[in-house]
C-alpha cells in the first residue's frame, strides 16, 4: 500500500510540473482560498485586474500579483524548480545536491530551504494552542561534540526545551538557561492548567505543584518508567532530531532554532503528505516577516 501511494504521489508531482504555467497555477490556488482575491495591503476585496498578471486595489491602489508579500516571491526562480526544491526538501535532499539536481546555484536552494524553514517557524507560532492532557516535559543540549561535561551544565552546547502532548504533537524551543522560571514560564505559557505533568528529578520541574499542574516525576537513578510515570516520548523526539541534524556536519547558532523547528514540523507531520504542506506554509502571506 505505501509502495502504491508514493507511486500516485510521484505521478501527481509529474503532471503538475509538466509546463511553467500549470506549476504556477498549482501554487496560485493556495494563495486565493475560496478563489476570493483581496488587497494584500489593505485587505480589502475592491480590486481589479491590470496587465502583467496584476491587480490594483480600488481603496488604496496598490498594485500586486499572485504571489505579492509570500514567501514564494522572496526567491526568483522558476514556479517548476520551487515545486523541485521543495520536493527534494521534503525527501530531506542536501542543498548542494538540490542546487545540482535543479541546475541552479548552491546559494539560491539555500535560501530556498531557509525560507522553508522560516515559513516551518511562522506558521508553528500561528498555530499554538494549549496543551492538555498528559504531558511530558524535558530539556536537551545540542552542539558538536567536544571534550568536558555532557548533559546539564554542558559547555559550549545549546539547551532545548521541549513539551510533548502524549497522543499530540511536540514543541520545542532553544532557552537561555534551564532556570526554574525560564522553564515555569514556557510551561504555563503553553500547557493548560490542571493538565498531568511528567517529567524526571530535574529540580528546576519542583514548582509546577504550585502552579496548577498535577506533577508526577520518575528517576532515572532508578528506571526510567514506572506506569504511566515516564517521558520516553519527548526522549524519542530528541534522539529523532539529533540523529537528523548529525547529517548537517553542524548548524550555525543563528541558524539552529530554523533546524530545530523542521524536525519539530516533520516529527508533528510524520505521518502526512509534507509536501502539500510546504507548499501551504510558502504561500502564505508573511509581508513584514523576513
Amino acid at each position: 500500500m505505501d509502495v502504491i501511494l508514493v507511486l500516485m504521489r510521484t505521478q501527481e508531482f509529474e503532471n503538475i510540473i509538466v509546463t511553467e504555467n500549470k506549476a504556477r497555477l498549482y501554487f496560485r490556488k493556495y494563495c486565493w482560498q475560496k478563489r476570493h482575491i483581496f488587497c494584500t495591503q489593505c485587505r480589502s476585496y475592491k480590486i481589479y485586474r491590470i496587465a502583467g498578471k496584476r491587480y490594483r486595489c480600488r481603496r488604496c491602489h496598490y498594485t500586486f500579483h499572485d504571489f505579492t508579500g509570500r514567501w514564494i516571491n522572496k526567491l526568483h526562480c522558476s514556479f517548476k524548480t520551487w515545486l523541485w526544491l521543495i520536493k527534494l526538501f521534503e525527501l530531506e535532499i542536501s542543498a548542494l545536491r538540490a542546487a545540482v539536481q535543479c541546475g541552479i546555484s548552491y546559494p539560491t536552494a539555500l535560501k530556498a530551504y531557509d525560507l522553508l524553514r522560516y515559513s516551518i517557524l511562522v506558521s508553528s507560532q500561528d498555530a499554538q494552542d494549549f496543551m492538555d492532557g498528559e504531558i511530558e516535559l524535558d530539556e536537551s543540549y545540542f552542539g558538536g561534540r567536544r571534550k568536558g561535561k555532557r548533559g546539564r551544565g554542558a559547555v559550549c552546547k545549546v539547551p532545548v526545551f521541549g513539551i510533548l502532548e502524549r497522543n499530540g504533537v511536540v514543541r520545542v524551543e532553544v532557552v537561555k538557561d534551564v532556570t526554574v522560571r525560564r522553564l515555569l514560564e514556557m510551561t504555563i505559557r503553553m500547557v493548560r492548567r490542571g493538565s498531568i505533568i511528567y517529567t524526571d528529578k530535574f529540580r528546576s520541574y519542583d514548582a509546577l505543584m504550585c502552579c496548577g499542574y498535577r506533577h508526577l516525576r520518575v528517576d532515572h537513578g532508578k528506571r526510567f518508567s514506572s506506569g504511566k510515570v515516564y517521558i520516553n516520548g519527548l526522549e524519542g523526539f530528541w534522539s529523532y532530531a539529533k540523529q537528523r541534524l548529525a547529517k548537517f556536519h553542524g548548524v550555525s547558532k543563528e541558524k539552529f532554532p530554523l533546524y530545530l523547528k523542521e524536525m519539530e514540523f516533520r516529527y508533528n507531520h510524520r505521518n502526512h503528505d509534507l509536501f502539500d504542506l510546504l507548499v501551504q506554509n510558502v504561500t502564505k502571506l508573511v509581508q513584514n516577516r523576513l
